[in-house]
């Protein structure tokens, strides 16, 4: 039987719902979560067996967008959600990174939280929604969970803080941030801002982890109220048999293999270390058993080391690794830049292109297009390893995602710079760090390319090892000591401020007071990598690189749209065929002509600004005879405007026959004499020859010659510096009278 139960509570002036009982019921936990009329339905399942051969927390998180939540109906051929959006995407490692901490390590049962957006208002982000009902699923299933957990976004409007903006309103914010927090501690934080303040972060996180606990609260009532019997948390300590033989085989061994500065070396080694031990112990202890401990081992002298003030590849904990940039590698992209921060290396290239080559985008949120893309790629011979290339990973676009949130800030508008820019960071060595990397050497590409971006921005990453009553922050984590360590926490910005941050951690929270120290520590770090790139190139090229188009913008009259498109799109696919060039057409009358070629845009701007010109009473036009009539001939005066010049109207005397004037082809000088109330054009090349023979030695230049205008009556003269025209000889056989 159907028993909902429903929890409300006001945030932010909105009710946020959460109601369980009603759908799903087969899952181990569903509740949905509104907001507004933002709804998102979130179900957590677990596996009944663990599953085998497994030595780390088997959580898999989905977010499923279905457009029908927004009134849309999905594009492409098919017409239905097919691969997760780079949005899902994201919302996806959301929802994952604050909840996976606070569930038990030793759990090896597979557990599958979805979240599907049933309604998406185009205000309230369901983003945080799915992270609170992935709380509260998780809280009322029988998965034992360090929960709940409450998520806000915080933004910055007219200089105060604004809880949960609407996402219209976010496009004027300075900053948005979300705060993922239990009762005690904050377990995550995602940034983006324009050059935020660092000295005003710890108040926006404090701001939306105070009303987070309300959240939290929330979600216990729920949790009391509905919640199933929590099952034990397995147990899988090594026993110190184990631990101790491993410690004896070791001695002396491990601190110089873990100081080893190079990476390739250091894992070589420890491999080695590796199958020394299983030889040695294997007939007493189970291969897992030997490498378990081995693992405990290593984790603990990496830390111990850091606790104790000094990292053991013998670098400071402020240290940043020594850094080497480089400008304009490649000579046929349109800007390049390779960044080295100690063993890991990227490399990014930017890309220049029409406005038509933004992105579309098919997703809930209001934006439908999108200007400046960065691709990250992460090939197997980066970490020295062989494996299969497939498609991006969420680990790629989430890396991507965060390098192009920290460089948009500074991306020039589309009014001052109308392209589409692409960076593309391929990561040639990974050695820690290498989303921060991709930002450096992203925004070094893009100066490279001539982009005029406002600043340069760099990015830092930190760590945090804690122990019993103690704690160490480190500047410019290495992969091991992310791998050993409680805490990545990267941070993008300029030399005015923050751009970026995503804070991800190990431990069951950490409090405002070591985010402050972290985020003041970085500052000087961050400081110090501009200095390195500003000495590589410290501001944008003066110009783009002469192998991208260039970009011509002009503006013509809306109502004269129709005309440049032309029918189904005729005219300005002929356009284009003929020009070679790029032209985007915006509904206020802004035409974009893209090129490499400066002769082709002007050619293809002469075309548009031909159609949308009007014809004038009175004006005068170089135009070319496109018919020919026994009354007279047809004059093309601007791009598919044509006008009738009358027999009599040819020249200023009596013309016997057309042809002997003018022919198909010729460019001749014509007068507007009358547009009649049909739009039909009428011209006169005699006005024309009456005009130029009131200036003294006035001439008529056209194809036809530079002709001094001849008496009424009288034969025109031949033109000046061509032959006289000889009259045609009459076929054999035939009789020509006059």
């Amino acid at each position: 039987m159907v028993n909902p139960r429903t929890f409300q509570c006001n945030i932010g002036g909105r009710d946020l719902v959460i109601e369980t009982g009603k759908l799903a019921e087969q899952a181990s936990g569903a509740v949905t979560v509104r907001y507004g009329d933002t709804v998102v339905l979130v179900t957590v399942t677990v596996a009944d067996e663990p599953r085998e051969g497994v030595d780390f927390l088997p959580l898999t998180v989905d977010y499923e967008e279905r457009l029908y939540a927004a009134g849309k109906i999905p594009g492409g051929f098919i017409r239905r959600e097919g691969r997760p959006s780079e949005e899902a995407i994201l919302a996806c490692r959301l929802v994952d990174r604050p909840l996976r901490p606070l569930l038990p390590k030793e759990w090896r049962r597979d557990i599958q939280i979805i979240a599907t957006v049933l309604s998406a208002d185009q205000e309230n982000d369901p983003d945080v929604l799915a992270v609170i009902g992935g709380s509260a699923a998780l809280a009322i299933s029988e998965v034992p969970f360090d929960g709940p957990v409450g998520a806000v976004h915080v933004g910055y409007i007219n200089n105060q803080l604004v809880l949960n903006p609407t996402l219209p309103q976010l496009e004027g914010s300075q900053l948005d941030l979300v705060v993922a927090s239990t009762g005690e501690a904050i377990v995550m934080l995602e940034a983006g801002a324009r050059e935020f303040p660092e000295e005003l972060i710890p108040q926006a996180i404090q701001f939306g982890h105070e009303v987070n606990q309300a959240i939290v609260k929330l979600q216990e009532q729920l949790q009391e109220a509905c919640g199933k019997a929590k099952e034990p948390v397995p147990t899988q300590e090594l026993s110190p048999e184990v631990m101790d033989a491993v410690s004896s085989a070791l001695e002396g061994k491990l601190i110089p293999v873990l100081s080893e500065p190079d990476k390739s070396q250091r894992e070589e080694a420890i491999a080695d270390l590796r199958r020394g031990l299983v030889e040695s112990l294997g007939e007493t202890f189970a291969e897992e058993e030997i490498l378990a401990a081995f693992e405990a081992k290593a984790k603990a002298e990496v830390r111990g080391s850091i606790l104790r003030g000094q990292r053991l590849n013998g670098r400071s904990l402020t240290e940043v690794r020594p850094i080497s940039c480089e400008v304009g590698l490649l000579p046929r992209t349109h800007g390049s830049a390779l960044f080295s921060r100690g063993q890991t290396q990227v490399l990014t290239i930017a890309t220049l292109g029409s406005m038509r080559q933004e992105q579309q985008l098919d997703g809930l949120g209001i934006e439908e297009t999108k200007r400046f893309i960065h691709h990250y790629n992460f090939p197997p011979f980066s970490s020295g390893e062989v494996k299969r290339i497939g498609s991006p990973g969420r680990r790629e676009i989430g890396h991507g995602a965060l390098a192009e949130r920290a460089l948009l800030p500074v991306i020039p508008p589309e009014e001052d710079f109308p392209y589409t820019i692409r960076l593309v960071s391929e990561v040639l060595s990974s050695s820690g760090s290498t989303s921060m990397a991709s930002v450096c050497a992203g925004s070094l590409s893009l100066m490279d390319a001539g982009i005029p971006v406002k600043t340069a921005v760099s990015g830092i990453a930190m760590g945090l090892v804690t122990g019993d009553d103690s704690y160490a922050i480190l500047t410019d984590i290495e992969g091991f000591e992310d791998a050993y360590g409680d805490m990545d926490f990267k941070i993008a910005g300029t030399k005015d401020g923050i751009t970026a941050l995503q804070m991800d951690i190990k431990l069951k929270g950490v409090s405002l007071e070591i985010l402050e120290k972290i985020i003041d520590q970085s500052r000087g770090a961050r400081q110090f990598v501009l200095e390195r790139m500003n000495q590589t190139l410290s501001s944008s090229r003066p110009e783009i690189s002469h192998y991208a188009p260039r970009m011509y913008k002009i503006m013509i009259d809306p109502d004269k749209i129709g005309s440049v498109i032309g029918t189904g799109g005729k005219t300005i696919r002929s356009i284009i065929d003929e020009t070679k060039t790029t032209i985007d057409i915006n509904n206020d009358g802004t035409v974009l002509i893209g090129s490499s070629d400066a002769d082709a845009a002007r050619r293809a701007i002469e075309l548009i600004e031909g159609l949308t010109k009007e014809v004038e009473v009175g004006g005068i036009y170089t135009g070319k005879v496109t018919r020919i009539f026994d009354f007279g001939a047809m004059v093309e005066i601007l791009p598919g405007k044509e006008g009738l010049v009358h027999i009599s109207e040819l020249a200023d005397h009596r013309v016997n026959r057309v042809e002997d004037v003018v022919k198909v082809g010729d460019e001749i000088m014509v007068k507007v004499i009358n547009i009649d109330n049909l739009g039909r054009v009428n011209l006169s090349r005699r006005a024309v020859f009456e005009n130029l023979s009131q200036l003294p030695g006035a001439k008529v230049r056209d194809s036809l010659g530079d002709r001094h205008p001849p008496r009424r009556g009288s034969e025109p003269r031949p033109p000046r510096h061509s032959p006289p025209r000889s009259r045609p000889r009459p076929a054999r056989g035939s009789f020509r009278g006059r």
